[in-house]
């Protein structure tokens, strides 16, 4: 069982691992247009906000804060992206459930928006007295040119004298090739799932070939590799493992069955932890069909990834007000989608 949970847990990390780079990908090819697009009047603001917490992974948490700090996000704005996103579990549940994620995103997204309006109202009329110390008068998006631009011509002399963390990734890829192609991770068949990860791999052995050295250091091994990866795939292994000792040798599914109100519970207050990782164990559970859909939903609305770090080295206490609104909407809708059957 913990070889099968391993292997799964590779496979789901390599899937993550892919999704978070073509995305950083995109955003630096674009010149940070992930974040320009949304900029706005208020409603434009809360569907950018929610936008960019739809996006999966904490790529567009990070922007909407930084939106925020810079005043072009109103506080509902960013709230819209916190309720919206679901940090690198998002990667996860594409992996394992993609049409139910699906679904899932696109509530939280309308959800983001709409209390995005219903936060801006609601401080006012609460006289709830927002940081104004924290926040920058200019956004300064601009990056060196070294990062920005991706020249053809660079790709040979970058290989000829190759750097250690180029040579590791392209090594680190070319064993996932050979574990991918016969089967040893992943299904045996040549099916869409397969299909799936060979063109990922083959996005990522792209990337890792092309990438300027200085994009290669700072965005993929910097930040995704020594930040996210190595959390992700043990957060992810740890949840699986927790899941499938529960349902070998302790009657977990009975029990969350004649708990499932404490569990929605749980799950809201657990998503209060500013971390990715606690809230893949409802993702397995779900995935696993032992927690109904509204259970994951009210954790996914409450948990916001590794996005509300940036807040909180800019102001705590506009980080716990956004957290308590969040914790507030997502037990709420939480038991009307469990009064509902959901």
């Amino acid at each position: 069982m913990v070889v099968e949970i391993l292997k799964h847990s590779v496979i789901i990390t390599f899937f993550v691992f892919v999704m978070m780079v073509l995305i950083d990908y995109i955003n630096v090819m674009t010149k940070g247009g992930l974040s320009f697009a949304v900029k706005g009047g208020k409603w434009r603001q809360y569907v950018g906000g929610s936008f960019l917490g739809a996006i999966p992974g904490c790529l567009g948490a990070f922007l909407s804060v930084s939106l925020y700090v810079h005043n072009l996000f109103s506080f509902g704005a960013v709230t819209a992206a916190m309720i919206a996103t679901s940090g690198d579990e998002a990667f996860v549940m594409l992996a394992m459930f993609p049409d139910k994620a699906g679904i899932l995103f696109g509530i939280l997204f309308g959800l983001g928006t709409i209390s995005g309006y219903a936060v801006d109202k609601l401080v006012p009329r609460l006289r709830i007295r927002l940081c104004e110390s924290c926040k920058l008068q200019q956004m300064h998006l601009d990056e060196t040119d070294e990062c920005r631009w991706f020249k053809a011509t660079d790709v040979l002399p970058q290989l000829r004298s190759i750097s250690s963390h180029r040579l590791v990734v392209l090594i680190i890829l070319a064993a996932f090739a050979v574990a991918i192609f016969p089967g040893f991770l992943g299904p045996l068949v040549w099916n869409w799932q397969k299909v799936t990860l060979v063109v990922l791999l083959a996005i990522a052995l792209f990337i890792g070939i092309t990438a300027p050295e200085h994009y290669l250091n700072e965005h993929i091994w910097q930040h995704i590799v020594k930040k996210h990866l190595w959390r992700v795939f043990l957060w992810t292994f740890g949840a699986l493992l927790v899941s499938g000792l529960g349902l070998r040798y302790w009657n977990l599914e009975e029990f969350v069955r004649t708990h499932a109100v404490g569990m929605l519970l749980i799950a809201s207050l657990v998503g209060m932890i500013p971390e990715s990782g606690p809230h893949l164990v409802f993702v397995t559970m779900f995935a696993d069909g032992l927690i109904p859909f509204s259970v994951l939903l009210a954790s996914s609305v409450v948990q916001d990834g590794h996005g509300m770090l940036p807040m909180l080295s800019y102001t705590v206490k506009d980080a716990l007000i956004i957290k308590l609104f969040n914790l507030a909407i997502g037990i709420m809708v939480g038991f009307i989608a469990f009064s509902i059957g959901w």
